[in-house]
C-alpha cells in the first residue's frame, strides 16, 4: 500500500502524503511514488493544478532515519543522480514538483521539518497555519539540507538567513515563516486556502501558468537579457495558442472561459 496518494477532481489534483502514525515521515518508497507521482502527472495536460497535503497531525516531519538507515544499498542507489535529470531520488522527490507545469500548492500544518520542508519549498506556493512547525532540520543531526532545499532557500530568503537556518537548525513557527519570506500566506485551514486559491487559478489559461512557471523558474538568477529573450520566446507562443483566444473572448464577454488541454 503506497504512502502516497492522487486524487484529480475538476482539474486539480490532491496528493496526500498518508504516513499519519508517522507524521508522514519519508521512507525511501514515499520519495519513489512522490517522484512517479510528480512524473505522471506532469503528462496531463488537463491538469490546472496541484495541492500537496500531509494527513493527520503533520505535514511531514523529515526522513524517517530509523527506516531509511536500514536500507544502506537503497540509499546508495537513491544517492546516484541521474544524468538527464541532474537530481538523484532524494532531490527528485521534491524537484518533480517543479517540472509539473501546473501551479502546487503546499497546505502545511503541524511539522514541517527537514525533507518535508523541501518538499514544501518546491511547491510554488505555501499556505500554512500560524502554529505550523518549520525547521531546517538536518543540522540538528550534522547534516545539510540535500533533497533541493538549497536552490529553494536561494529563491526565497537572503543568503544569510538561508545560511542561518541551515546552521542553527532553528524550529520557528508558521508566522515566523510568512516573515521570512517562506510561506505565501497564513491560514486556520490551510487545506481550505489551498482549495481556494487552485479554484483561483484554474480559471486562468492553463498555457499562461505554464508560461509564467517556466519563466519564473528558468530565469530566477539569470541575466535581463536571457530573461528578456525568454519572454519574446513564451509570449510568441501565448499569442497563437487557443486558450489564449479563450482567455481574451471571455474577458470581453465577461464569462467563464471554456479553455482546451494545455499546449505544452
Amino acid at each position: 500500500m503506497s504512502n502516497v496518494t492522487c486524487s484529480i477532481e475538476a482539474g486539480v489534483a490532491h496528493v496526500r502524503l498518508d504516513r499519519a502514525d508517522k507524521l508522514n515521515a519519508l521512507t525511501l518508497p514515499i520519495l519513489q511514488d512522490l517522484a512517479s507521482t510528480a512524473h505522471g502527472l506532469r503528462k496531463d495536460k488537463d491538469l490546472r493544478a496541484v495541492i500537496v497535503s500531509g494527513e493527520g497531525d503533520a505535514f511531514c516531519a523529515g526522513l524517517d532515519f530509523a527506516s531509511v538507515m536500514k536500507n544502506p544499498t537503497g540509499i546508495a542507489k537513491a544517492f546516484v543522480p541521474l544524468p538527464w535529470r541532474g537530481t538523484n531520488l532524494f532531490q527528485e522527490a521534491c524537484w518533480a514538483w517543479r517540472r509539473v507545469p501546473v501551479p502546487v500548492i503546499a497546505a502545511v500544518h503541524g511539522h514541517c521539518l527537514g525533507g518535508g520542508l523541501q518538499i514544501a519549498l518546491a511547491a510554488d506556493f505555501r499556505i500554512a497555519t500560524p502554529d505550523s512547525r518549520w525547521s531546517v532540520l538536518e543540522g540538528k543531526w550534522g547534516l545539510i539540507p540535500d533533497m533541493s532545499g538549497i536552490a529553494a532557500l536561494s529563491e526565497l530568503v537572503g543568503i544569510d538567513q538561508a545560511k542561518l537556518l541551515t546552521m542553527t537548525a532553528e524550529v520557528f513557527d508558521g508566522t515566523r515563516a510568512l516573515e521570512l519570506g517562506l510561506v505565501t500566506k497564513l491560514d486556520n485551514d490551510p487545506l481550505a486556502g489551498a482549495q481556494r486559491l487552485a479554484a483561483d487559478l484554474a480559471v486562468k489559461s492553463p498555457d499562461a501558468l505554464a508560461a509564467a512557471k517556466r519563466l519564473f523558474n528558468d530565469t530566477w538568477h539569470s541575466s535581463p537579457r536571457r530573461t528578456f529573450a525568454r519572454e519574446r520566446l513564451e509570449q510568441a507562443f501565448l499569442l497563437a495558442a487557443r486558450n489564449t483566444k479563450a482567455a481574451r473572448e471571455a474577458a470581453f464577454k465577461k464569462s467563464e472561459p471554456a479553455y482546451g488541454p494545455r499546449g505544452r
